[in-house]
């Protein structure tokens, strides 16, 4: 019966931010209403939070073999997996979901095989080897597009990944439901602590402190607004960033992966 006080009343959801392998509020205590529900709006310095937890942890993420980073997003596909029914009472479509799924298997397949893609042997006139090398670029400021919000995040994350980067997501600002879901598959994924951080928000008023972090080594501004994107591009110019803007969001490719690697050339006698 509807008044007996013995009746259960449903848990509701709160949703955090995902920083340094929590999940905290917003230290400004605010939230804004979006898909239906209250999100935490992130701050200034929840951003400053997340990328000094993602500096924190690059250097483990990008030491771990290939094949081992490989093995922890082919792990993210897994408990997605799971998830599924979740994905899709929280809004996102069957076939968002799956692909997105699909997406992190497609990429953990790169994982070890990108160096050969990248990487190469150069002729030189002398007695030396010389290598050319990939090396992760290191903390990436990523802009997840609007829309598709799930399939559009995961688009924009796991090449970052895939090449050893770690990354401080922007979620969508209108349907960050399905980024808060996506956090709690990533703290369950054997995904290192801090490597991935995950905020909901106002685009318009963390973009400019994202873009000019001067310890955000590159940003990916594939989900940003038309209207302020020079803006941040010349404050992402002013500390020297690598500048990111795909005209397909949702596209697979391996040189997504190559977008957020360095190359290093290496020399070395021959020996005899």
């Amino acid at each position: 019966m509807d008044d007996d006080p013995r009746a259960r009343i449903e848990v509701r959801k709160t949703y955090k931010l995902f920083i340094g392998g929590e999940f905290p509020r917003s230290e400004s205590g605010r939230s804004y209403p979006a898909d239906g529900v209250w999100a935490a709006r992130a701050s200034r310095k929840d951003l400053r939070d997340a990328v000094k937890a993602a500096r924190g942890a690059v250097d483990s993420w990008s030491a771990r073999t290939a094949y081992n980073r490989g093995q922890i997003l082919y792990r993210i596909a897994e408990m997605m997996e799971g998830r599924r029914g979740q994905f899709v009472a929280e809004g996102a479509s069957p076939d968002e979901v799956d692909a997105s799924i699909d997406r992190w298997v497609w990429y953990a397949g790169w994982s070890d095989k990108i160096h050969q893609l990248a990487g190469t042997v150069n002729p030189v006139a002398g007695p030396f080897f010389d290598f050319t090398v990939p090396e992760p670029v290191g903390v990436v400021g990523i802009v997840a597009p609007e829309q598709p919000p799930l399939l559009g995040l995961v688009s924009r994350l796991a090449p970052v990944l895939t090449g050893g980067n770690a990354a401080v997501v922007l979620a969508s600002e209108e349907s960050p439901r399905s980024a808060v879901t996506l956090a709690e598959v990533l703290a369950t994924s054997d995904l290192p602590a801090g490597v991935v951080a995950v905020l909901t928000g106002l685009k318009a008023e963390l973009l400019p402190w994202l873009a000019g972090h001067r310890d955000v080594d590159s940003v990916d501004l594939t989900g940003a607004p038309d209207d302020i994107v020079s803006e941040l591009e010349a404050a992402a110019a002013d500390s020297v960033k690598r500048i990111v803007r795909v005209a397909d969001p949702l596209a697979e490719s391996p040189y997504d992966v190559i977008a957020f690697l360095e190359m290093k050339t290496v020399w070395h006698p021959i020996g005899r």
